[in-house]
């Protein structure tokens, strides 16, 4: 086990390179957890991808097996970004232009922070089920019963322990089903993190001004973007990718592309981790062909959708 501490938390994290040293010589994939989660859950992508990249997963203050005991961390987008950056540095990511960032879910939102940052060391960015939303009354509605939603389950979420709620917990964020291990994994992480840090982020992911500033940010990420969605997704409306995909590609001057899977959940990476892996894969082995061209090329804007 690894930890790297700093004044927010003592970190744990996970890097495919101490026990592979041929890490050290491939690019680099840092994977950013969605709400509520460790970092458990990227283990099988990162046992199909640790052949060709080193893997770098961790968990983010108030999950898994960091420790915030004696610590007083912020949970803000900042504060989380801040703590990812301080393992970014101590690893040394940030010397070469290796690093591709993958964010999943309210990770989409760090992951785009970290990648503004470590723009001169980014190769790519992934952004898995992080969307944007049409400002309207009704998505303010929504929005303001989802608060509502986050304060319920955090107040009773010893329940989704218990069946049949566990498999209904699960049926939302899976469309198919996903190994026992993983199922489990999903709803342990959810019922044991930090309530104060789950409560803070779920409340951030919704913030309207937290969401305009992402959609800027977004925009502004200077390195080729896949967004990844899953259209049989329960947890957050496939819709919302989609639009950020189309804004991005309007708007931004590096490629855009897209990775729609019509069957899949909110949890691709387990769902179909194969088919997950490779376009991933695809999106990485373009971004580095992207950089390798553009000082003779640099009128590259925009790829086609992938089709799945």
């Amino acid at each position: 086990m690894s930890y790297l501490e700093s004044s927010r938390c003592k970190l744990y994290y996970e890097d495919t390179a101490d026990s592979d040293p041929s890490g050290m010589e491939k690019s680099i994939v840092l994977f950013v957890n969605g709400w509520a989660v460790s970092s458990r859950y990227w283990k099988p992508l990162v046992n199909v991808l640790s052949t060709h990249y080193r893997c770098i997963t961790y968990d983010q203050s108030g999950t898994g097996k960091t420790i915030i005991t004696g610590y007083k961390p912020t949970f803000t987008i900042q504060g989380f970004t801040d703590e990812a950056g301080a393992l970014i540095e101590y690893l040394g990511l940030q010397q070469s232009k290796q690093l591709h960032i993958v964010g999943h879910s309210m990770g989409g939102m760090v992951a785009t922070e970290l990648c503004i940052r470590y723009r001169e060391a980014l190769v790519s960015a992934t952004i898995i089920a992080c969307g944007i939303f049409e400002e309207t009354a009704f998505t303010s509605l929504g929005l303001m019963f989802l608060g509502g939603l986050i304060d319920f389950s955090m107040n009773f979420r010893n329940i989704f322990l218990h069946e049949p709620l566990k498999s209904l917990f699960m049926k939302r964020a899976a469309s198919k089903e996903i190994p026992k291990e993983y199922h489990d994994i999903i709803v342990e992480d959810f019922t044991q993190s930090d309530k104060d840090a789950t409560n803070a982020v779920g409340k951030f992911s919704i913030d309207p001004e937290a969401l305009r500033a992402y959609t800027r940010h977004v925009i502004n990420i200077a390195s080729p973007l896949l967004c990844c969605v899953g259209m049989a997704d329960h947890t957050i409306p496939p819709e919302g990718t989609l639009s950020l995909y189309e804004k991005r590609r309007a708007e931004a001057s590096a490629p855009t592309r897209l990775a729609k899977f019509p069957d899949l959940g909110h949890l691709p990476m387990l769902e179909e981790t194969l088919k997950f892996a490779g376009e991933l894969k695809k999106h990485f082995e373009f971004a580095e062909l992207f950089y390798k061209k553009r000082p003779v090329e640099n009128t590259v804007t925009t790829m086609p959708t992938l089709k799945n």
